[in-house]
């Protein structure tokens, strides 16, 4: 079974960095990424879908317009079937509490460590089949 993630940062370069990084699993077909580059883009991308397909979203905590943390909120309420983790680029506990308390799964800080990612969907990923 194919898992779609979503991953939200204003950063156009993050999307390279992911396709690059999970090269393999997206041409087995294992999985499916698609980006958006605000919190706004990323609940138009969910609500485009009824069902929403993804099982997974990372979001930057820090983008102009809605937050990470916002954007977190908004998709626990409405998707609270939607695991989502929150990438920071410091690794600051007072967002790191925020994110937690607010129902993130996991909190990454930039640079990404892709090994733990990868388990990390690897987990999610055979708790769905």
């Amino acid at each position: 079974m194919k898992s779609k993630i979503l991953i939200v940062d204003d950063e156009k370069d993050v999307e390279m960095l992911f396709r690059q990084k999970f090269r393999k699993e997206i041409k087995s077909g294992s999985l499916e990424l698609c980006f958006a580059f605000s919190g706004d883009e990323a609940l138009t991308v969910l609500d485009s879908e009824h069902p929403p397909q993804v099982v997974y979203v990372f979001s930057d905590i820090n983008m102009p317009g809605m937050s990470g943390l916002e954007l977190l909120e908004k998709i626990k309420n409405r998707f609270p079937q939607i695991n989502v983790s929150m990438i920071s680029a410091y690794g600051d506990s007072q967002n790191y509490e925020k994110a937690m308390n607010s129902g993130a799964k996991e909190f990454f800080t930039k640079p990404i460590d892709f090994d733990s990612l990868k388990k990390e969907i690897g987990a999610l990923m055979s708790e769905k089949n």
